[in-house]
């Protein structure tokens, strides 16, 4: 069966649209808009049937009735009007069988896409297109009976003819796999909405204070609600990492709450210095992605002077925020205040430097933190370990290890839940005073 044919054989079953009928030979010829291709084979088919009234065959005219009701067609319509023929009148509630004569609304549907657009900065956009399962059903039966080999489902067309639009009237790019802003339009319910995709800054923090924690902790007695213990903060502490290099970035973008990742954490009394942790502030539903990142980083480190500090400050993605918790088991070297019970010797310090450095540390989940982490055995290496004495009883260590080691254990030994320690090794009762995190030794992903 030819094209024509083909076509005529759907339209005797079926009313369809220039739309609905172009794109089912959407694959067929190059360049061309399927509601031209509806109309050139309405119009060819028109000319054919033409062709046979001027044979005085029969079939002419019943072809250009069938194309004056299903397939809509003012050519056919006048051509019998111009032969004195009755011409169908076409039925008030007779539409597309397959679109419902939804093509007739990429106009408004666009106008209304543009509309909510409007509030928004974005470089890359994609449409999508949601609709009613009986419209798919609908067409993947029309498909099996007309064996449509060279077809465009409905779905592709109407976001391919709004995205052109839209890219059209904007001036922006169509992006497939990592869009700002995907415009998603239902032509049968005439809705559009907007899912506005996150905006991520990556850089590092430098936490120069100690008692601030890395992100916000509500207050255990009331969720976050406010009460009597927490001030009516809803907060343990006042200010964290989190919120000192967020807020500037949610207030700029305007969006709708921010989270933070990291790679790693520090302990609350612990201070991250040295080049600082790598960090990426994820900004949700922003309307503004074009962001001065210098004027943001020195706003953070005027608010939080003395405090925090940010630097290299970079636009990124959320494959990001998965490599930084890849590299959470990074090297990061350590520096610990260590108090001891009795006097040291700078024998027994050198004598802890040969036993640490290149070692296998075994360490049973930590008391402190046994709350909220499963209870295993965790084995970290350490790769080199130096210390220097302050007093008769304390000392100064510095530790290169591999990430997720418990330092503040490594000294006290936990109970014996972490072997070998700075406490057994010595037989001196051990204990950590202050600790920093000196460098997170990685590339910025």
């Amino acid at each position: 069966m030819d094209i024509l044919e083909k076509t005529l054989s759907m339209l005797e079953k079926h009313p369809l649209c220039d739309h609905c009928l172009g794109r089912q030979f959407a694959l067929l010829g190059y360049s061309i808009e399927n509601i031209d291709r509806g109309r050139a084979l309405k119009l060819s088919l028109t000319l054919q049937a033409s062709t046979l009234n001027s044979s005085k065959n029969a079939e002419g005219i019943k072809r250009l009735k069938i194309l004056a009701t299903n397939g809509f067609s003012r050519e056919a319509q006048e051509t019998l009007q111009h032969l004195k023929k009755r011409v169908p009148k076409k039925s008030p509630s007779k539409t597309c069988f397959l679109c419902e004569d939804r093509f007739q609304l990429l106009d408004d549907l666009m106008q209304k896409a543009l509309i909510k657009l409007a509030d928004y900065e974005y470089t890359t956009f994609l449409v999508g297109v949601e609709l009613p399962v009986a419209v798919e059903e609908r067409e993947d039966e029309f498909k099996a009976a007309f064996e449509v080999g060279y077809g465009e489902s409905i779905r592709h067309e109407f976001g391919r003819v709004l995205g052109k639009g839209i890219a059209e009237k904007t001036g922006k790019s169509a992006e497939y796999k990592k869009p700002d802003i995907v415009v998603i339009i239902n032509p049968f319910a005439e809705h559009v909405r907007l899912q506005v995709n996150p905006l991520f800054v990556a850089g590092r923090y430098r936490k120069l204070v100690r008692d601030i924690p890395q992100s916000k902790w509500f207050c255990s007695s009331c969720r976050g609600k406010g009460c009597e213990k927490c001030g009516w903060t809803g907060k343990m502490y006042p200010e964290s990492v989190e919120e000192l290099a967020s807020t500037p970035f949610l207030e700029a973008a305007e969006g709708e709450k921010t989270a933070f990742h990291a790679s790693g954490r520090e302990d609350i009394d612990a201070r991250m210095l040295g080049s600082g942790r790598p960090f990426v502030i994820e900004i949700s539903k922003p309307k503004k992605r074009f962001l001065d990142l210098k004027e943001l980083g020195d706003a953070v480190n005027t608010n939080a002077e003395g405090r925090v500090e940010v630097s290299n400050l970079r636009f990124t993605d959320k494959a990001v925020v998965r490599k930084l918790k890849k590299a959470e088991s990074a090297q990061k070297e350590y520096r610990v205040l260590i108090e001891f019970e009795n006097d040291v010797s700078e024998e027994g310090l050198r004598f802890l430097e040969e036993k640490l450095s290149n070692a296998l540390v075994k360490q049973q989940t930590p008391l402190r933190v046994l709350h909220r982490r499963a209870d295993l055995i965790r084995e970290k290496y350490i790769y080199k370990v130096k210390v220097k004495k302050v007093s008769l009883k304390s000392a100064e260590m510095e530790i290169r290890c591999q990430g997720g080691l418990y330092v503040k254990e490594l000294v006290s030994g936990d109970e014996g839940r972490t072997t070998p320690n700075v406490s057994e090794l010595l037989g001196n009762r051990a204990n950590p005073v202050k600790l920093d995190v000196l460098n997170v030794i990685m590339d910025d992903p």
